[in-house]
C-alpha cells in the first residue's frame, strides 16, 4: 500500500471567507476567521505558509469569475500574496501549457464548489490530473483542498446525483468515478444543511468497503497519510461505516423500492476529533486539546 506524502482538505461548502464583521472581528459560527477558520488552516498546512503559491480552480462553478474573486479576497485578508485563479472551463483548457506549468509549481490547489461532474469530465485522464495525483502521492507538504463539489470529487467513488427526499429508494443515489485522490471513502457535502444522511447511507450500503464522510458547512477534514483525519471548522462531520452491515436488501430490490439496512455504524465528529480510516477507529479530542483550542 502506497502512503501519500501530501495532504487533503475536503470541506463541506460555505466556508467562512471573512465577510461577516462583528465588533471589529471577522468571525462566524464561533470561530475567528483569521486564527481558526478553514482557509487559515489551509494556508498553515502549506509548505511555505502565507508565501505559498495557491491555485484556485473554479471549473465546477457556473459563476467562475465571481467565485474566483471571492477566494482572492478571502486569501488576501490572510495576507497571502501568491494566490491565483485557474478558470479552466473544458478539456481543451487542460492542455494549455500555462496551466500545466502552474500546477507543477503550486504548493497547494483548491477546487471550488459547483457541479462535481464538471470536474471529472473536464480533468479525467488529463495530464493535469496525473500531475496532481503524482504530487499528492510523492511530495511531502503538497496540499489539495476542495469545497462542496470540489470535496465530493476527491474520492474514487463519487456521488453525483441523489435527492435527499428520495434517498431511501433504491437507485435514487447515483455514483461514478471521481478524481481518485482517496480510494476507500465517499464524501458528501452540505451534509446536515441539506439532509443528506440517507443519500450517503445508501451509497455506503452499495459500497460497504468505503467509509462515508458527511461534511457539514464551514467544516472540513485535514487528511494525512491518506488515512489520518482531523476535523476542522465550526460544524459537524458524520462518519458512516458499513463494514459490519449484517442485512441489506439492496441487491434484490427493483429500482424505486425502499431499502433496508442493518447495523450501520455512525460517528459524529466536531473540531479536533480524529478518525483513522483503515483502522476504522474514532479518537475524541482530549480534554487538554479541547481547552487549548477554545482559549479566548
Amino acid at each position: 500500500m502506497i502512503i501519500p506524502k501530501g495532504k487533503l482538505i475536503p470541506v463541506g461548502g460555505a466556508e467562512d471567507k471573512g465577510t461577516d464583521l462583528e465588533k471589529g472581528l471577522i468571525q462566524r459560527n464561533n470561530l475567528i476567521f483569521f486564527e481558526q477558520g478553514i482557509l487559515r488552516r489551509i494556508v498553515d498546512e502549506t509548505h511555505h505558509k502565507q508565501l505559498s503559491k495557491i491555485e484556485v480552480i473554479t471549473t465546477a462553478s457556473t459563476i467562475p469569475i465571481e467565485v474566483g474573486e471571492n477566494y482572492l479576497s478571502a486569501f488576501s485578508k490572510l495576507s497571502c500574496p501568491n494566490v491565483q485563479v485557474m478558470n479552466i472551463r473544458n478539456r481543451e483548457d487542460c492542455l494549455k501549457e500555462e496551466y500545466i506549468r502552474r500546477i507543477k509549481d503550486a504548493d497547494a490547489v483548491m477546487f471550488s464548489g459547483g457541479n462535481q461532474m464538471r470536474l471529472t469530465t473536464c480533468f479525467g485522464g488529463t495530464e493535469i490530473l496525473d500531475i496532481l495525483q503524482n504530487r499528492y502521492l510523492n511530495e511531502e507538504g503538497f496540499l489539495i483542498a476542495g469545497t462542496s463539489a470540489g470535496a465530493m470529487a476527491m474520492s474514487n467513488t463519487m456521488i453525483y446525483e441523489g435527492n435527499a427526499a428520495n434517498a431511501h429508494l433504491k437507485g435514487a443515489v447515483k455514483v461514478t468515478t471521481g478524481l481518485a485522490f482517496m480510494g476507500n471513502v465517499i464524501f458528501d457535502s452540505h451534509f446536515d444543511k441539506r439532509g443528506r444522511f440517507g443519500r450517503l447511507a445508501q451509497a455506503v450500503s452499495c459500497n460497504p468497503s468505503c467509509i462515508g464522510i458527511g461534511l457539514g458547512e464551514d467544516t472540513g477534514l485535514l487528511i494525512k497519510d491518506g488515512n489520518d483525519m482531523e476535523a476542522i471548522g465550526s460544524g459537524m462531520i458524520i462518519i458512516i461505516d458499513g463494514h459490519n452491515i449484517r442485512h441489506t436488501n439492496i441487491a434484490d430490490l427493483a429500482d424505486g423500492s425502499p431499502i433496508s439496512v442493518e447495523n450501520i455504524i455512525v460517528h459524529f465528529m466536531a473540531k479536533g476529533d480524529q478518525y483513522k480510516v483503515a483502522e476504522r477507529k474514532y479518537l475524541e479530542m482530549s480534554e487538554a486539546e479541547y481547552e487549548k483550542t477554545n482559549v479566548e
